[in-house]
């Protein structure tokens, strides 16, 4: 016996064709010579499920209940620890770290968990259980002791990897306008006994914390190639000094333009910064250049008694290049930013406004009597005029029963006339990097800050660090360090998938605020692509990843288990598309 399956069509009344098939349980048999076949019964009204269950019973198929056919044992997140394993694979990171080895494996795992989840290393060890990541590279089996065993070996090894990545985007091959982009930051320790922890200027806003500084030095696309970690009250000139010597003498690279702020490349840090040991200037052909901007008084001076920087330099531009007798052999470009300016006076304005309202009760309590003395007075207003930092804007006067307060003016009309402007300094021939190259160079600081938001916050969250030993908390901000090296790739390989502008377009005007593309703009009003498909943000994006699952299954009648993926959304398909793997079933 078997099931005949037959389809029919024919033309309705609206001329419409229709298609159906009608299921018969048949008999076929010989007749002497011939083949026949008895209809036994009609199986066209039952439910198509029932229908493949006598067909396949009569095909000699052992049937079970649905329940017990298939056993998923477990389940795993497994696609976002691929795709982010996967472009580790890709970009070298297992090689650059060092030689096969179970520290190595360790450590990689620690670097792909600060992608993808990140948090404290005994949380990391326990997620480790809860994804395929942790039993592909060995990590789930890791103790605490391990761990930092393996962060203990990266670190010892951070000078060897950090050459590999100098070679493979600082030198000529790879870089040839020889530039690289430093600046520093800071971010607060829990605990007290850390030798590099110290107070010091938070750039958190996290005031009463101990703290580190870390710089990190990066190639002109903000790609991170090196980081170094400070007591947390070190100053930018000496980060800047630090990272020289690390970028010459480690990394042995000569005639490099090296671009940092204001802070951080001082006049002192320039004229120290070509000179050898014994304070001889080093040869032509390892001096290093630079770019960085005046402070304000130095702008001041260049716009004092008709000096070289005039406003009327301004009428028909947004920057100028001019000289000065005080900046001997180097080139000066003055760049003026309208909106700059705006937003700047616009800030002045609230900030003045927001010091008179909070002193107007310390002055009602004075005229009232309940306030006084001179001392108490100008306790109270020293209290309220360094919040906002305007105590140079306003003239108080303070007597044993009297407070006024009287704005400045003369000196904010002075500081207003500095608003929008900046003026950069560089060596830099002309021939070399033009003035607009020069400003476009100093605003790529931009990639560094951006690298800075992902290590802290966004994607990386290295903050607060809550190791105690000096190794360890390098270690912890190399990992960071080099988990930011793969989401900078990572976010370039998936800006189709996300809201990243994919061809941001490049400014005719290197002073004016850059703008998005007109695709990025459209991605953010519509938040669908043509396909249909909801735009991710980058952690979004791995989220959803993660719902590519790993699972063992068990089939009926069999003791083996079998590793099977979940079946890959087109999003996720096209995530690996991206990075031109295709989906593994395990990370090696």
């Amino acid at each position: 016996m078997h099931v005949a399956r037959i389809r029919s069509a024919y033309t309705d009344k609206q001329g419409q064709r229709r298609d159906y098939e009608s299921a018969y349980l048949r008999r076929t048999y010989r007749d002497g010579g011939k083949v026949r076949h008895e209809t036994l019964g009609n199986l066209s009204g039952l439910p198509e499920t029932m229908i493949d269950s006598i067909e396949a019973v009569l095909k000699g198929a052992a049937l079970v209940p649905a329940g017990r056919a298939v056993t998923i044992l477990r389940s795993l997140p497994h696609g976002h620890v691929a795709a982010v394993h996967a472009m580790a694979v890709k970009v070298g990171l297992p090689a650059l770290l060092g030689p096969a080895c179970g520290d190595r494996d360790l450590a990689l795992a620690l670097i792909i968990s600060r992608v993808v989840a990140p948090a404290s290393k005994l949380s990391t060890l326990t997620w480790w259980d809860d994804t395929t990541l942790g039993a592909d590279l060995g990590a789930a089996a890791a103790s605490p002791g391990r761990i930092y065993a393996a962060m203990d070996w990266l670190e010892h090894r951070q000078d060897a990897i950090e050459a590999k990545l100098a070679a493979r985007h600082l030198a000529p091959a790879a870089n040839p306008s020889k530039m690289a982009l430093f600046d520093l930051s800071s971010s607060w320790l829990e605990g007290r006994c850390c030798p590099l922890a110290a107070r010091g200027y938070s750039r958190d806003g996290k005031k009463g914390k101990l703290q580190i500084e870390y710089g990190l030095l990066t190639d002109p696309e903000g790609r991170p190639v090196a980081v170094r970690v400070f007591p947390g009250n070190t100053g930018d000139p000496a980060a800047f000094t630090e990272i020289l010597t690390v970028v010459r003498d480690k990394f042995g690279l000569a005639k490099m333009v090296m671009v940092g702020d204001r802070g951080m490349i001082t006049s002192a840090r320039i004229q120290a910064m070509n000179q050898a040991a014994d304070g001889t200037r080093r040869p032509d052909a390892d001096t290093y250049e630079w770019i960085t901007a005046l402070r304000a008084p130095a702008i001041k001076k260049l716009m004092a008694d008709d000096g070289p920087l005039q406003l009327s330099l301004f009428d028909q531009q947004d920057l100028a290049e001019i000289t000065s007798d005080d900046f001997p052999g180097e080139r000066l470009i003055a760049c003026r930013n309208p909106v700059l300016a705006a937003d700047r006076a616009r800030t002045r304005e609230e900030l003045l406004a927001a010091t008179e309202k909070l002193l107007a009760p310390v002055i009602a309590r004075v005229r009232a009597g309940r306030l006084q003395g001179a001392g108490e007075i100008g306790v109270e207003v020293g209290k309220v005029i360094t919040r906002y930092k305007t105590g140079k804007h306003f003239a108080v006067t303070i007597t044993d029963t009297s407070l006024t307060l009287e704005r400045r003016q003369d000196r904010i009309d002075a500081e207003a006339l500095l608003d929008g402007f900046y003026v950069l300094r560089t060596p830099v021939p002309a021939g070399q990097l033009g003035a607009a190259a020069v400003v476009t160079a100093y605003k790529n600081l931009k990639y560094v800050e951006r690298d800075f938001r992902h290590i802290k916050s966004d994607d990386l969250d290295l903050r607060p660090v809550f190791h105690r030993l000096e190794e360890r908390v390098r270690a912890h901000v190399l990992i960071c360090m080099l988990a930011c090296y793969l989401t900078w790739h990572l976010r370039r390989a998936w800006a189709p998938l996300t809201y990243t502008d994919q061809d941001p377009p490049a400014p005719g005007n290197p002073v004016t605020p850059a703008r998005r593309s007109a695709r990025a703009q459209a991605k953010a009003s519509g938040q669908h692509d043509p396909a249909g498909r909801p735009y991710h943000s980058f952690r979004g994006l791995l989220e959803h990843l993660a719902t590519l699952t790993r699972n063992q299954v068990r089939f009926a009648g069999t003791r083996a288990t079998v590793p099977v993926l979940a079946e890959p959304t087109s999003a996720q398909r096209e995530a690996f598309d991206l990075i031109g793997v295709p989906i593994p079933l395990t990370l090696r």
